[in-house]
């Protein structure tokens, strides 16, 4: 998931979250009711905020999201732009995106 940290609020990209079906795999709502029980604000069409005191247990959360199997990598690993810090708390489930490669082209 595309994220990143602006003053001490971590935003998650709206497009990565994991939306909820009503017919969808109960692992999924699950998660997606998880990660909206602990986010500060989760406004319909935008970017999730996570306050940093609650960075810890989304840490928690991903992890054990990660390792249940059912979800794929890069719905349970943040990503951050090449150029920002990942603070300590958040290393175990985050890295940076990398970049889109030039177009020689032009």
């Amino acid at each position: 998931m595309r994220a990143r940290i602006d003053s001490p609020v971590l935003f998650l990209t709206y497009d990565d979250v994991p939306p909820y079906k009503k017919q969808g795999s109960m692992v999924r709502n699950s998660y997606f009711w998880a990660l909206r029980s602990i986010a500060d604000r989760s406004p319909f069409g935008k970017d999730w905020e996570f306050e940093e005191r609650v960075w810890l247990a989304l840490t928690r959360m991903l992890t054990a999201f990660a390792e249940s199997g059912y979800l794929g990598y890069r719905e349970t690993v943040l990503e951050f732009p090449p150029d920002d810090p990942i603070p300590p708390v958040l290393k175990p489930v985050a890295t940076w995106r990398a970049e889109a490669p030039e177009d020689e082209s032009l």
